[in-house]
């Protein structure tokens, strides 16, 4: 057994359908989320304009960079768009509160960095799609 490509495949499991899971709470207001309503109001509050449609492509990068992640597909750009979401909800929400994520910080958005690069420089491991396209 491939005890490394299974522990690669557990925590791109973890953090993909997370990830994706968050997605769902800005587009369908799932797991306790706010919509494209909701979320595209909040994104106006801060200054990211226009709200919804904003809303609808944050999600949407979530969810669709997320399952990547999770079914070991095209990793790398997985793991790009990943940390470029990252990188935007820390310059515009977290940074400013520190870094615990207790106080809204960017401890969280750091750990998803860490993963999602992480996976790009090692490879998503056998227990992936990418596997089957080499």
């Amino acid at each position: 057994m491939d005890f490394a490509s299974l522990g690669l495949l557990v925590i791109r499991l973890v953090v993909g359908l997370t990830f994706a899971a968050h997605g769902t709470q800005k587009l369908f207001g799932w797991f306790g989320g706010y919509g494209i309503e909701g979320t595209g109001g909040f994104f106006e509050s801060i200054g990211i304009k226009p709200g919804k449609p904003m809303a609808a492509l944050a999600g949407l990068g979530e969810v669709v960079s997320g399952l990547a992640l999770a079914l070991g597909l095209l990793v790398p750009v997985a793991a790009a768009l990943i940390t470029v979401t990252m990188i935007v909800a820390i310059a515009t929400v977290h940074g400013k509160n520190g870094y615990w994520a207790t106080a809204s910080g960017y401890e969280y958005n750091l750990a998803i960095i860490a993963v999602a690069v992480g996976l790009a420089l090692t490879g998503p491991g056998a227990y992936a799609l990418d596997a089957l396209l080499k």
